[in-house]
């Protein structure tokens, strides 16, 4: 596993990594992505588990950085598609059992 044992851990990473995945351009304060800080909020977990979530998916590939200070985050979803199927973050990120779709979509 990437370092981690805790499902706590892990579902703050699927927590991160989601909210990522599905956030559409229109929601960035900024045309490079979203800063941890706002993600941070968004999620309602402490910066530094965000940060160290944040690092998890860029060294998977699964999301970009850019800029220094403030840095922006953004998924990338080249590099989603084409990630190994048996990726522990992957199937973590695809295993939509107990995620509630309504947080990111309006119907």
């Amino acid at each position: 596993m990437y370092g981690y044992e805790t499902e706590i851990e892990d579902l703050e990473l699927k927590k991160v990594g989601l909210e990522l995945m599905f956030m559409t351009p229109e929601k960035y304060s900024h045309p490079d992505g979203i800063t941890a800080v706002e993600l941070a909020k968004l999620v309602e977990l402490p910066l530094d588990v965000v940060k160290k979530k944040l690092t998890i998916l860029k060294d998977s590939g699964l999301v970009r950085v850019k800029g220094i200070n403030p840095k922006y985050w953004k998924f990338d979803e080249y590099n989603f598609q084409r990630i190994d199927e048996d990726d522990e973050v992957y199937r973590l990120l695809c295993n939509f059992d107990d995620v509630d779709f309504d947080r990111f979509f309006q119907y």
